[in-house]
């Protein structure tokens, strides 16, 4: 078991357990799939595939970060694949079977940065374990108002120099926040909605 200085990305289906429960099983497990793989397929910085967890996908990077701007980028064509995917699997339903609420779906994705994660082999797969990586999943339960967002940590900025975050994207503006966590206590965080990128 070795500890690295890790970034974890976090891209989460929004509206997944609602769309699980509306949908016969038929369907869903052909319209999941082909999201998060679209997901994968969309990853050009060298991001690694921890886990697929059900209705995400967690990768990690260990050592040197990417550029800021290019992270930024990387999370930007999550988005707009994910919700081209979903636009053809919408239209194909529809047509098909009459299905109308595929377009529920949505993408968070959440960002951190852990000096020290651990990762353990286990048969093909890298298990990642440690606080940072209960942070990241604990992030996804916050209080943000929307469906479609990108939340970027605050340990995770304060890699960067002030100089090379861009807090304004052009089409959002990154926002801060906190949130309290039984066990972990404060943790500070900027997040930018992504409503704009979908018009």
């Amino acid at each position: 078991m070795a500890s690295y200085s890790t970034l974890i990305c976090i891209p989460d289906i929004s509206g997944f357990t609602r769309f699980m429960s509306d949908t016969n099983i038929e369907l869903s497990a052909k319209v999941i799939p082909a999201l998060l793989n679209e997901i994968i397929y969309a990853n050009e910085i060298g991001l690694r595939v921890s886990e697929i967890e059900g209705d995400a996908v967690l990768f990690f990077k260990k050592g040197e970060l990417p550029p800021f701007k290019e992270l930024i980028n990387q999370c930007k064509l999550f988005f707009t694949q994910f919700y081209k995917q979903l636009d053809v699997l919408s239209k194909k339903y529809s047509q098909e079977k009459g299905i109308d609420n595929v377009p529920d779906l949505g993408l968070k994705i959440i960002l951190h940065f852990g000096e020290k994660v651990e990762s353990v082999q286990i048969g093909n797969h890298i298990k990642l374990m440690g606080e940072d990586v209960i942070i990241a999943h604990r992030l996804l339960k916050n209080d943000i108002k929307e469906d479609e967002y990108l939340l970027i940590s605050e340990h995770l900025l304060n890699q960067y120099k002030d100089k090379v975050i861009e807090r304004n994207f052009g089409w959002g503006e990154l926002l801060n926040e906190e949130e309290q966590y039984k066990h972990i206590g404060d943790i500070n965080y900027s997040y930018v909605k992504m409503h704009k990128l979908l018009e």
